[in-house]
């Protein structure tokens, strides 16, 4: 056996034992999360962990061996307060999702809007973000919360997710004398989430953000992940940033008031996770009327999204394939001049992207939850829009496929082969 293959030997035995040891830390540190939870002892205790690498340094007798092990000694550490804030943070209503800013909270319950004042930091000067769409009650309410709240009614859907919406919000600001210690609070659907989020992102380059989603979309889709982003020109999402939220409170009780074809929308993103990553979940939305059993799927759905968010929080691998619709449905979206909604575009968006066996599913599904399946404009116009979306490669672009359900995948795909599939996708 020669000299390489003893070395790989006893990098695999180094590597069973430190698999090992990882497990005996992860599960102490459940232990003193549960210590804490019930001591009401914060997770992060800086001294503890300075003295633990100042302890471990004269472990390594090598310098840059050294170096290097303190650097793994910290990822350790900061893997064991993510799981402990996860464990301390969830039940049976609330989410933890780890961010690079630290992670955040997700409360998703009946009544939940009422309690901001607990869930969020809102004894400071906070600006709250609504749009006309939105019933003035949500935003006046958690206004009423605020120790110095002041109030901003963007204009609907793109009007206000633009540069000028934007500048209105950094002018009050300024107006205001907002600092650094101050927040911005998006209380409305996507849109509102991305204006108020964006511009929290931007201000004195950055500043607290709080998301209250109030459209199913929003909730399902929006409310995590840490994307804000304006349209410019007519390409959605162009101009961004990620910019996790502080924390995040989602209220199904808001949803009562929405009419049908929002409510469908919504339930197009629901869709969307469940094919890509969750067979037992498109299953169970097949099941009865999904309506009636919104929160669970509410939360089903952000698990998915907080896994793949999780993974690669800057959108370079996994996380694509919560594009999945969205290449074709993008362009759908940018012809159709507002005549139909982002979900319902997601929803046409799908079909292409599809076996034909897969397909054949989700057709009486949509059509049931009151989705488009069918779609009148021009393959040629549909390609030349999606062309413009972000995902563009020299050669095409990169899309998200789905062979069935649960095991959605993301390849390259040429212009040619993407026309193919929007003109066979639908029934006409």
């Amino acid at each position: 056996m020669d000299e390489l293959e003893l070395a790989r030997q006893e990098i695999d035995r180094a590597d069973a034992e430190l698999a090992a040891a990882f497990v005996r830390r992860m599960e102490a540190a459940s232990r003193i999360a549960r210590y804490k939870i019930e001591q009401g002892l914060p997770v992060f205790d800086p001294a503890r962990e300075a003295r633990v690498l100042e302890q471990n340094a004269g472990r390594v007798a090598s310098p840059p061996l050294r170096e290097a092990y303190l650097r793994l000694l910290k990822c350790a550490m900061s893997l064991s307060r993510a799981y402990q804030r996860r464990l301390g943070a969830e039940n049976d209503g609330a989410l933890w999702v780890e961010s690079e800013r630290g992670g955040y909270g997700v409360t998703v319950a009946r009544g939940a809007l009422a309690r901001a004042g607990e869930l969020f930091d809102l004894d400071r000067r906070v600006l709250v973000v609504t749009d006309r769409g939105v019933p003035p009650a949500y935003a006046a309410g958690l206004a009423e919360l605020c120790r110095e709240p002041v109030m901003v009614t963007l204009d609907e859907g793109a009007a206000g997710k633009s540069l000028c919406g934007a500048e209105r919000l950094w002018s009050v600001m300024l107006e205001h004398g907002f600092t650094r210690a101050d927040c911005v609070c998006a209380v409305g659907g996507g849109s509102v989430g991305d204006a108020a989020g964006f511009a929290a992102a931007c201000w004195m380059r950055g500043v607290d953000f709080y998301n209250v989603p109030t459209t199913l979309l929003a909730q399902a889709d929006a409310s995590i992940g840490g994307k804000t982003g304006l349209d410019q020109n007519g390409v959605k999402n162009l101009v961004g940033a990620f910019w996790p939220p502080k924390a995040v409170l989602i209220d199904p009780d808001l949803l009562k008031i929405l009419p049908p074809r929002l409510l469908a929308e919504g339930m197009a993103e629901i869709v969307k996770m469940a094919v890509v990553s969750d067979g037992a979940l498109l299953a169970e939305i097949e099941a009865g009327d999904p309506y009636e059993k919104i929160e669970t799927l509410l939360l089903r759905a952000l698990k998915i999204k907080r896994a793949l968010v999780e993974a690669d929080e800057r959108d370079e691998g996994s996380r694509r394939l919560l594009n999945f619709g969205h290449t074709v449905g993008h362009g759908v979206e940018a012809l159709a001049g507002g005549a139909l909604y982002h979900g319902e575009c997601v929803a046409l968006g799908m079909l292409p992207m599809c076996t034909p066996a897969l397909r054949a599913r989700l057709i009486p599904l949509l059509q049931r939850l009151g989705l488009p399946t069918r779609c009148a404009l021009e393959p040629e116009r549909i390609l030349a829009a999606a062309l413009h979306d972000k995902k563009r490669t020299a050669q095409g672009i990169m899309a998200v496929f789905a062979d069935e359900e649960g095991a959605g995948y993301c390849r390259e795909i040429s212009p040619d082969e993407l026309k193919a599939r929007i003109e066979t996708g639908w029934n006409r």
